[in-house]
């Protein structure tokens, strides 16, 4: 099995988020595994891993609102279930600005539909559920994952934070000094790698050791229909 020409066995996300890249892959891999150091993230994967039915019936009646995004946006994760965690996480990231999780506000477009519609998102989930059959949902600091999952045969697909923009999704999950020790892991790595960052000079000369490929990709700011052109990095080992 390859993903850009790279053969493995073994796929594995340190950094999965909401999970855009590994949801889009065609094909899976014979061993998957997914990780967030996020609690939220674990959470959201394992609730639609495993109680989908029961999540879909919290889900429901909600709809957009103000008054609902700045109540469950007060809410202690921490007193909630595993369900109501994992609805307060999700209904917050599809109605925050930007989808940041650092520094949240209501996002709203003038124009466009209200973005927390059931209607629309029952069948996502169910498709997202169905994906996560077989998959391993881990929650490690990202250094422990690469070294309890690296061999000949896996390969890392790494999406941190970007550079510069390190506290989007919370603080101390991040720091600037870990792009260096990325770089030390990935040179040390058994297994293959893909790292995507965007495009710095100082980002450049960190993984200077590896190869490095420009390309432009769109980002859209809080699903409004106004995108951004913005360069990125895959980097990778270079191995043929």
């Amino acid at each position: 099995m390859r993903i850009g020409g790279v053969p493995h066995v073994t796929y594995c996300e340190p950094f999965v988020g909401m999970g855009g890249v590994f949801l889009r892959r065609p094909f899976r891999a014979e061993s998957e595994i997914i990780n967030d150091i996020s609690l939220d993230v674990a959470t959201l994967f394992r609730v639609l891993q495993r109680h989908y039915v029961a999540f879909l019936d919290m889900l429901r009646w909600q709809l957009t609102g103000r008054a609902e995004f700045e109540r469950l946006l007060a809410a202690n994760a921490d007193t909630l279930t595993d369900l109501e965690r994992a609805a307060r996480f999700l209904y917050l990231q599809r109605t925050t600005f930007g989808g940041k999780v650092n520094g949240r506000s209501f996002g709203v477009s003038p124009g466009l539909p209200g973005r927390f519609d059931v209607t629309k998102l029952a069948t996502l989930l169910e498709d997202v559920h169905e994906r996560l059959s077989g998959v391993v949902i881990e929650r490690l600091p990202w250094p422990e994952l690469l070294r309890r999952y690296d061999r000949e045969g896996t390969l890392f697909y790494l999406d941190p934070p970007y550079y510069g923009a390190e506290t989007d999704y919370g603080a101390g999950i991040f720091s600037r000094d870990d792009f260096a020790v990325l770089a030390d892991a990935l040179a040390a790595l058994r297994g293959r790698f893909i790292l995507s960052l965007n495009d710095r000079p100082e980002v450049r000369r960190i993984f200077a050791a590896f190869q490095i490929e420009g390309m432009e990709t769109t980002h859209s700011i809080g699903g409004g229909s106004r995108a951004t052109r913005v360069a990125e990095l895959l980097i990778s080992d270079g191995r043929g």
